[in-house]
């Protein structure tokens, strides 16, 4: 029983990690000092959680855990933490934090699901069904993200028409104004992208351990990826060549309409991801 809760507390860390990397993210692109705080709390918490856990299983094993693999990427995932804390108090350098708490991420997810570290069978077959409920829900997440984006950026058309014809009246007060448009449209961007990344991670750990003979050119691989690709462009148009207005609306809605495509089509074509059955 013990053990369960400890996996369950593992689980937990994972996805304040995950939170955590997405605050990161976001201000390593806006500049955001509150995310950047809430962020760092967060990733101390995970800190001292799996401190807790190391030196646990020092005690039990009643020596340093690193002889098997997955001691050494438990042990990895807690020094990249540790500098990653450092690096925010002491160097406060956003790039080099963000990346390395991507990385950091990567470990600890490899480590938490990973069903070779469990004995029972059963619990291994369970982790990996709950890595997979992860996976699908923070990608729908993301989707849903990229979903309201794109409809600000719809209502954002919508009203450069208006103002651009001059059509004056209750429809155009009722719409918000096109700095506001704009900005909702990029602020959900930021957030749907990290939350992409976590997924893609999550969903490729997942496909390792389930589908070996798994074709990483599957059409559902292929298509995340290039709706990866597609935002982060966006988000580079936006923050590295200070692009704004119409043009960045555009290509905002022509890349969540390669986001129906993967969901819609793309799934329907790939050789193992029809929901996953």
């Amino acid at each position: 029983m013990f053990d369960i809760y400890l996996t369950r507390l593992h689980e937990v860390t994972v996805v304040l990690y995950a939170l955590s990397v997405l605050l990161y993210f976001i201000d390593f692109l806006t500049s955001n000092r509150k995310a950047n705080r809430i962020a760092f709390w967060l990733l101390a918490f995970v800190w001292v959680l799996q401190t807790m856990f190391l030196v646990l299983y020092m005690v039990k094993t009643g020596r340093f855990p690193v002889l098997t693999i997955f001691e050494g990427l438990y042990f990895y995932a807690w020094v990249l933490i540790t500098l990653s804390l450092v690096i925010n108090r002491v160097l406060r350098v956003d790039f080099i934090v963000f990346f390395t708490n991507v990385l950091g991420f990567i470990i600890m997810a490899i480590h938490t699901f990973a069903p070779i570290q469990y004995e029972s069978h059963v619990m291994a077959e369970k982790l990996i069904s709950e890595l997979l409920l992860i996976h699908i829900t923070v990608a729908i997440l993301s989707y849903g993200a990229f979903s309201l984006s794109f409809v600000f950026s719809v209502l954002y058309l919508i009203q450069y028409d208006l103002l651009k014809r001059k059509k004056w009246g209750t429809r155009l007060l009722r719409l918000s104004d096109l700095s506001k448009l704009e900005n909702m449209s990029y602020v959900l961007n930021v957030i749907g992208v990290p939350m992409l990344i976590i997924s893609l991670i999550l969903g490729t750990q997942w496909a390792y351990l389930k589908v070996p003979n798994m074709i990483w050119y599957d059409s559902k691989v292929l298509g995340s990826f290039v709706v990866l690709a597609v935002y982060g462009i966006f988000l580079y148009l936006k923050v590295g060549k200070g692009l704004a207005g119409k043009q960045l609306a555009l290509w905002n809605i022509a890349s969540f309409l390669i986001v129906l495509i993967n969901f819609f089509l793309f799934g329907k074509l790939s050789s193992f991801h029809f929901w996953y059955s």
